[in-house]
């Protein structure tokens, strides 16, 4: 048995790892995984070079802008998709807003929120920056943002509890756009390649049992989240987990070029992913008959793209 750290954050992109781990997929792959809840995706790529974690569910502009700095991580497998949303505050019209809530920059909230801002033709508001999406969160419930940018569960959460209403997503300006998606290290990728093999089948695994066990997967789920599991349950409904996303070139270029524009990046990153164990493991499953010809099997890849 092989023992690894997978890093994880909170929200519906990152349940297939919640599920592959509370369902013994990854043991079943001869791998103790050790799932660690961080309190923020910018300081999961120091952990993954350091050694202190071996894998993570991070935002994939996070790992692409890692090549600019010379930081060898890598993409293996889409778990987001659409993932990010605009929650305006009750009371608040649009043409009202004066402020949005965002976390750092460089994540997929942050960027759903800057290409949402023109779209909306917010001009002139005042970005109120947070460390983490948590904060943003607390800003907007607090009423100090009369808008925020935040990922499900939580964009439904606050619709439900008629706090706000949910405007845009991702999937507007993005359509098909991933999100978190789990990740390595390139040294990791290359020296122990059996081990991320069985890292994505679990992971896979995971995915399809969201997929087939929504209100299953939402109550493992709330341990991690730490929010009702019907909330989780009723934005599984129309955002769940998808493991092709990342193969979304369009979309994921649109992205970089806003990322570039904002001068986050300097330049075009083009060797952050390697979808080879993706592959490898989706044509495994199917022959194995775990995901099989199912409505799993399409539910959980991305055929349109």
């Amino acid at each position: 048995m092989t023992c690894i750290r997978l890093s994880v954050l909170r929200g519906v992109c990152q349940i297939p790892a919640y599920v592959a781990h509370a369902k013994n997929f990854f043991q079943q792959e001869n791998v103790d995984a050790e799932l660690n809840v961080e309190p923020t995706a910018w300081m999961v790529p120091t952990k993954l070079i350091s050694g202190e974690s071996q894998f993570a569910v991070i935002p994939w502009t996070r790992v692409a802008a890692a090549e600019e700095k010379d930081t060898p991580l890598t993409l293996l497998c889409g778990s987001g998709f659409e993932e990010a949303a605009i929650v305006l505050r009750k009371g608040i019209q649009i043409s009202e807003v004066k402020t949005v809530a965002v976390p750092l920059r460089g994540g997929m909230k942050d960027l759903t929120a800057m290409g949402l801002i023109e779209s909306l033709g917010w001009k002139k508001v005042d970005l109120i920056r947070q460390p983490s999406g948590d904060g943003a969160i607390i800003s907007f419930f607090g009423e100090g943002a009369d808008a925020a940018s935040m990922v499900e569960p939580y964009a439904t959460m606050l619709e439900a509890l008629g706090v706000g209403t949910i405007i845009r997503r991702t999937g507007d300006i993005w359509p098909g756009a991933p999100g978190c998606s789990l990740a390595t290290t390139v040294d990791m990728k290359t020296k122990a390649p059996e081990i991320v093999r069985g890292v994505v089948r679990a992971f896979i695994r995971g995915a399809g049992f969201v997929h087939d066990s929504p209100e299953e997967s939402a109550a493992i789920a709330y341990r991690y989240i730490g929010i009702h599991p019907r909330f989780i349950h009723q934005a599984l409904l129309r955002n769940r987990p998808i493991v092709d996303a990342i193969r979304n070139r369009e979309a994921m270029d649109s992205i970089l070029l806003l990322m570039i524009k904002l001068g986050y990046l300097k330049r075009k990153p083009c060797d952050y992913m390697d979808l080879t164990f993706l592959d490898r493991e989706l044509a495994a499953l199917e022959h194995d008959h775990v995901l099989g010809a199912s409505p799993t099997a399409s539910s959980v890849r991305l055929q349109h793209l």
